[in-house]
């Protein structure tokens, strides 16, 4: 039989101690190399300063969020990397301004959502507008997976909305029934989205914003009517999000920032809550 004196005794404790320490750290460490899951932002940043300015923005918020809620975020400017190879890698693709031009990496897009992908539209992602540098080219993008078709009209400048909560979903999980968004370009549409049935619209701007807009064209001012801000289609993880139009000096000259979308936390919330939803649910 072993019999171990004191000295022993007070060895064998400290050695525990180290191994436990030891066994934390190599514990925090792996959920650090080994994110929940990971996201890629495509974006083009070449085009109007207060879509420019909220793709920075949106490059410096994410990392932040990514470490603190155990996710990866990567971003990139090359829409080349919009293929099977390179999106296996994420189960999440954002659009931060624009969308894919090419037809090989529209294809690549259409596969990966249809089987089981993960996507967040941001506010310019969704325009098509005919006779202009986004044509309405891209019939399953703008009408089927979005289903919001041509870009109608905006507001301006861009102004804060009383945004509301229209139906209950892990995306607006623990917000305010009315929030006021960040100051933000409103579009308007040329499909109705509420006739269209595969379509869930979670947050629309309330009847108290009105009027919305401050001109100087009477047609960017908004009185009366139902705008839809924030919706997802039923048979894809996606969420589309008409926020992400920084305020602009473009009157002054000096095209400073004069806000930022990230700034304003509940709208923030319903990010993070999407990219958890999107990032924690299984393929389909």
């Amino acid at each position: 039989m072993t019999i171990f004196n004191q000295n022993d005794q007070t060895i064998l404790k400290r050695s525990l101690l180290v191994f436990l320490l030891v066994f934390s750290f190599s514990g925090f460490s792996q959920k650090k190399e080994n994110p929940k899951f990971k996201v890629i932002a495509f974006y083009t940043a070449k085009n109007d300063q207060a879509h420019i300015s909220f793709v920075h923005e949106a490059n410096k918020y994410f990392p932040k969020l990514a470490e603190k809620n155990h996710f990866q975020y990567d971003s990139t400017s090359n829409w080349d990397n919009l293929n099977a190879k390179f999106l296996a890698k994420y189960q999440i693709v954002l659009f931060l301004d624009t969308r894919p031009e090419k037809k090989e990496q529209r294809e690549a897009f259409q596969k990966y959502m249809e089987n089981g992908g993960g996507f967040i539209g941001f506010h310019f992602s969704a325009f098509a507008l005919n006779n202009s540098t986004y044509p309405q080219d891209w019939n399953w993008y703008h009408n089927t997976f979005l289903g919001s078709g041509e870009y109608g009209s905006n507001t301006w400048r861009p102004t804060s909305a009383v945004l509301r909560v229209e139906n209950s979903h892990p995306v607006t999980k623990n917000l305010p029934k009315t929030f006021s968004s960040a100051p933000n370009e409103w579009y308007r549409w040329s499909n109705d989205l509420t006739k269209n049935p595969d379509i869930e619209i979670l947050l629309a701007i309330d009847e108290s914003s009105f009027p919305l807009g401050t001109g100087p064209k009477a047609h960017e001012i908004w009185h009366s009517g139902y705008y839809p801000v924030v919706w997802t289609n039923k048979k894809y993880k996606m969420l589309y999000v008409n926020m992400g139009h920084n305020d602009i000096d473009y009157e002054g000259g000096t095209n400073k920032t004069l806000s930022y979308t990230f700034e304003n936390k509940t709208q923030s919330q319903l990010i993070l809550n999407t990219l958890l939803w999107l990032g924690n649910s299984k393929k389909k």
